[in-house]
């Protein structure tokens, strides 16, 4: 048997219940999978969306995606792993999470742990990462060393993939960023993640844009897409790019007709929800971006370190991920303890 934390009636972090710490078996692994002994874990918008809205079927349900830990067992098709060495990675939507003492997970989204980072540090980068990658290269189109003359507007900028993205951006493509921020905290947060420039976003970005006299071929909505849809529309270049990864209710695509503008949305889980046939392009990119921050290229996007992971620091890391206030990632330990 093992501990997990998770919750058993979705709701608001304030209700009383609203994570529980229990036993259950300790999973086994599939042919493909690594049975992980977890030993950090971040907190991502996705974990409170699904403890604040998904019900759980059949039990209460384990939280948590991001982890970094040592292989304890692989199953019988692995290839890529062995008992002994040290992963991160960024889990799957579809089966249970890793706010537990042990997790399962398919080797092909599985990267080896950066040497140079501890475990919390390194579950701070995993899933940030892949979505800022797919951003990139799958939904924008980008090849590495691409991007000379052309501008990036990332609307969000001091939030963990916005910060992670500016930074890929930056070192691996040739483009000039603009990242948005409103507080003195976040832009001098995106100014460290390397951005050319900071707009504000409680302003018109199409104005902000025009002042910098900047109009950008491509734009990564991370936030707030809806509100700011028809400067986005207004601002980016005839055949440009927009990629997105947050809900709007809707958004009418028809203003994107007169500029020819192309329209993704990003969404990381979807090659282990799909078992595509390139899911492997996450292990590779994994192991990417740890070699980028092992030669320092890349820096950590962590900037809040919770304590060990209980039920009390987990429900203060929720607190603060929904306050709105959050820069870059946070992390905590993966013992969990009383």
């Amino acid at each position: 048997m093992m501990k997990a934390i998770g919750y058993e009636t979705a709701g608001p972090i304030s209700a009383k219940n609203a994570l529980i710490k229990f036993e259950t078996d300790i999973p086994q692994p599939r042919p493909n999978d690594l049975l992980v002994d977890v030993r950090g874990i971040s907190v991502n918008p996705v974990d409170v969306k699904l403890r604040a809205n998904a019900q759980p079927d059949g039990g209460p349900r384990i939280l948590g995606f991001d982890a970094a830990g040592v292989v304890t067992a692989v199953g019988s098709a692995v290839t890529r792993f062995r008992p002994g060495d040290e992963v991160f990675y960024a889990g799957d939507v579809t089966r249970p999470g890793t706010n537990a003492q042990f997790h399962v997970v398919d080797e092909r989204i599985v990267g080896r742990k950066p040497a140079s980072l501890g475990f919390a540090e390194a579950a701070g980068m995993p899933l940030t990462s892949i979505t800022a990658w797919e951003i990139l290269f799958d939904s924008l189109g980008l090849k590495a060393g691409e991007g000379a003359n052309e501008a990036l507007l990332v609307i969000g900028g001091a939030g963990g993939v916005g910060s992670i993205l500016i930074q890929l951006a930056k070192k691996l493509t040739g483009l000039t960023v603009v990242a948005t921020a409103s507080r003195d905290d976040t832009r001098a947060w995106v100014e460290k993640m390397g951005a050319d420039h900071v707009i504000n976003h409680r302003n018109p970005l199409d104005e902000e844009m025009k002042a910098l006299d900047i109009s950008p071929r491509y734009v990564a909505s991370l936030t707030h897409t809806k509100q700011h849809f028809a400067s986005t529309v207004e601002l980016i270049k005839p055949r440009g790019h927009i990629a997105l990864i947050d809900d709007p209710d809707s958004l009418d695509i028809t203003v994107l007709k007169p500029k020819a503008l192309s329209l993704n949305w990003e969404f990381m889980f979807a090659r282990s929800m799909f078992q595509t046939e390139d899911m492997d392009a996450q292990h590779k990119l994994l192991n990417r971006v740890s070699e980028l921050i092992d030669d320092s290229t890349v820096i950590s996007t962590v900037n809040n370190r919770g304590g060990a992971l209980n039920i009390e620091n987990l429900r203060a890391a929720h607190e603060f991920q929904e306050s709105g206030k959050a820069i870059g990632k946070t992390v905590l330990e993966g013992l969990i303890t009383e």
